[in-house]
């Protein structure tokens, strides 16, 4: 799907509305060199910042999800409450607009090599998108030595 830049602006707008009924006067854009997560929110300039990777790969539901989880982080901002994930303020009204905490994986991102590694002693298996040395780390559970599989 292709969004051009005043759609996403009216959209990131219409979901402020409508979840927080306050407008979204700042400015939004896509930004493609995210690739970790789905949106991030930029305080100093009052700007959020989407991965248009989200929209192409899990659909329209789970973008606007993204577009109110980043305006959590800006309504908060803006009236000088605890805008970070591990505020109270901002956990709070996650659940009141039914925002998510996490975006899901990208489709692109889960086919991306993984090490595996699993403890010689007590079984714990371990998923690295890096390779890790294992003669200088041990198993967090059990201290014992790890072998790639």
């Amino acid at each position: 799907m292709n969004v051009s830049q005043q759609e996403l602006q009216q959209w990131t707008d219409q979901v402020s509305r409508r979840f927080f009924g306050k407008p979204y006067i700042d400015y939004v854009e896509f930004n493609p060199r995210l690739r970790t997560t789905g949106g991030r929110y930029i305080p100093s300039r009052r700007i959020i910042q989407l991965n248009p990777k989200y929209l192409r790969e899990l659909g329209e539901e789970e973008f606007e999800g993204i577009i109110k989880h980043e305006l959590c982080h800006y309504h908060l901002h803006i009236e000088g409450k605890g805008f970070n994930h591990r505020d109270r303020t901002f956990k709070d009204l996650l659940r009141k607009t039914g925002s998510p905490r996490f975006c899901k994986p990208l489709p692109s991102e889960k086919d991306k090599q993984h090490h595996t590694y699993k403890c010689s002693t007590c079984g714990q298996k371990y998923t690295r998108k890096k390779k890790i040395n294992v003669s200088r780390f041990v198993c967090g559970k059990c201290k014992g030595k790890l072998k790639k599989l």
